[in-house]
């Protein structure tokens, strides 16, 4: 990554997430001089990578195979918009597989990407500084109001405590909504028990994993990424989905219990004609809501923040040298 400040501002960036379950694009111009973000091109399909990683510890190939087709047309879109810097994070999936370093190198080769396989450490950051960059849906945050990022993701979702861009307590934890509803979930639609051990393990891992230390001074919580910003989507019925009505969404703890309950009734073809959600989603968003819900109940939130600026938004802040 280069870490030289350019004199010329706006510098124009791609960043590329490869996750558990979506492998998303953005490509932006950064003002280096106001730290503006002007976003030109975001795309995001679910890819899946963690599929059957919980059980086999590998990448499989066919998950390999959709990262790189949708890998294809995001390298097609940087050469078309002269991008000066690129940097593609790999998270959970990538660092939890045996074959997560050889993927990251071929990524790497095959697509002249800046692979890195982030450390939870880095992760973390990085989302920290997106959610709450100069946005007037983290004015509380940056005011220094201690505020928890969530970031609910395939194979784990990361949690960053910290007051205005100071991230401090992190941690990322094996609860994602891919392997979640691999482990739990084998009725379509889900059966009472299949959901209530969910939860009973999303609760159990949270517990253990986020000191009451941690959550007790937490007054703010920002949500970002797919589970988050669907359910946002869900709850205004967002046909077609419009980023600018869910950025800065407030959703509240009954709602979300309230679309669980909605989603978990339905069969995966109900919950695939749903307003608002990606169809490609329907399969986790049960096991992403229940996460969601135990979070904000871990955290004694009433309700969270949605924002659309994630670790995307703080891979292209690093990327001009203002993170």
């Amino acid at each position: 990554m280069c870490t030289a400040r350019s004199s010329i501002s706006p510098v124009r960036v791609a960043v590329v997430d490869i996750g558990s379950n979506s492998t998303r694009l953005l490509l932006a111009d950064v003002d280096i001089a106001s730290g503006a973000v002007q976003e030109l091109l975001r795309r995001s399909q679910v890819t899946r990578l963690g599929e059957g990683l919980d059980e086999s510890g590998l990448l499989s190939e066919r998950a390999i195979a959709r990262v790189l087709r949708t890998l294809e047309d995001y390298r097609e879109a940087i050469n078309a918009h002269g991008v000066a810097r690129n940097l593609a994070v790999l998270t959970a999936a990538v660092r939890d597989a045996s074959n997560g370093a050889s993927f990251a190198a071929r990524v790497r080769d095959q697509f002249q990407l800046d692979a890195r396989v982030l450390a939870g450490e880095e992760e973390a950051q990085l989302t920290f500084l997106g959610a709450t960059w100069r946005d007037p849906g983290a004015v509380r945050a940056q005011d220094g109001t201690p505020t928890v990022v969530i970031d609910i993701g395939g194979g784990s979702t990361e949690f960053i405590v910290g007051r205005g861009r100071d991230a401090g307590f992190h941690t990322s934890l094996p609860v994602g909504v891919v392997r979640l509803s691999e482990r739990h979930i084998r009725s379509d639609p889900p059966a009472a028990g299949e959901l209530e051990d969910l939860a009973r393990d999303v609760r159990g891992v949270l517990r253990e994993g986020l000191p009451q230390r941690e959550r007790a001074p937490v007054q703010l919580g920002i949500a970002v990424a797919g589970t988050a910003t669907s359910a946002a989507a869900i709850d205004q019925a967002l046909d077609p989905y419009d980023p600018a009505r869910v950025h800065g969404y407030e959703l509240s703890l009954t709602a979300v219990r309230e679309l669980l309950a909605r989603a978990a009734a339905m069969t995966e073809a109900e919950r695939r004609a749903l307003a608002g959600l990606d169809p490609a989603r329907a399969p986790t968003i049960v096991a992403g809501l229940i996460i969601l819900a135990e979070a904000l109940e871990a955290f004694a939130l009433d309700a969270v923040t949605v924002s659309e600026h994630d670790i995307l938004f703080g891979g292209a802040l690093r990327l001009a040298d203002l993170g």
